[in-house]
């Protein structure tokens, strides 16, 4: 591969701007200060400095984000504060994106990478993706809604929704969670509109059998290997994980 090439992939400089930094004595292979920017390189065992920061060789990124309140899913500026702007230099990839989108007042798990193809496959309506999000309402809980929400709710606009399905959390009569398997515009809130009920709070904690890691904490980032990205299209026991994981996930929502 050419050497600014491998450097414009990785970072924000243009051809033009990678040619001048050579010039400047800034870019190094293997310790080796380089005289040309159109030099031949082998990204997955040589080491390229540039500016003084190593560059590592990737053949696509892969994040997933907790997003805290407050930044949209979008990679223009224009729009405000973006999740991009919560990922460090080094993994600003071209072509970096969320994959998915979560509301500026929501939060939560949030995937970012620069793999079109994978994207396509999460985001297609056949695909179907599921996503788990954890709900404070502002009035109890009524198992109504279990009924309700499977067979496809009507909302405001007459739009129909998919299939969905709800739980109620044991003695926490105002919370719930919600797997849903398409992305309408503020569907959840929409949806708990439609049964009368209001969404205080709202954050995602999966997206198909990947998890938000507990750990993760607000605004943090994890990278994963492709092996672990596969879980993204392996099914998870919604039910189950969810009991087990609502006192860290309620606790989150309530101190942040």
């Amino acid at each position: 591969m050419r050497l600014d090439k491998f450097i414009a992939d990785r970072t924000e400089y243009s051809r033009a701007q990678i040619k001048l930094i050579v010039k400047k004595g800034s870019v190094s292979v293997d310790g080796v200060t380089v005289k040309k920017s159109d030099m031949q390189i082998n990204p997955e065992n040589q080491t390229v400095c540039v500016e003084g920061k190593n560059l590592v060789y990737r053949e696509h990124t892969y994040i997933i984000l907790n997003k805290p309140e407050g930044y949209v899913c979008s990679t223009d500026s224009k729009d405000g504060a973006t999740v991009l702007d919560l990922i460090p230099d080094e993994l600003k990839v071209k072509g970096l994106f969320p994959a998915g989108r979560l509301d500026k007042d929501t939060l939560g798990m949030v995937f970012l990478t620069d793999d079109g193809e994978l994207a396509h496959r999460i985001l297609s309506p056949k695909r179907h993706i599921p996503k788990i999000y954890l709900v404070k309402l502002d009035r109890p809980f009524e198992i109504k809604y279990v009924d309700e929400f499977t067979k496809g709710l009507i909302l405001e606009n007459g739009e129909k929704c998919l299939p969905a399905r709800v739980f109620a959390v044991e003695n926490n009569e105002k919370w719930a969670f919600i797997e849903l398997h398409e992305g309408k515009y503020h569907q959840v809130k929409r949806m708990f509109a439609a049964v009368e009920n209001h969404v205080e709070r709202l954050m995602r904690i999966s997206m198909g059998g990947l998890k938000l890691p507990v750990e993760l904490g607000k605004g943090q980032h994890i990278e994963l290997l492709h092996k672990d990205v596969e879980k993204l299209f392996s099914p998870l026991d919604a039910e189950d994980f969810c009991r087990k994981n609502f006192v860290v996930f309620s606790s989150y929502l309530i101190n942040n």
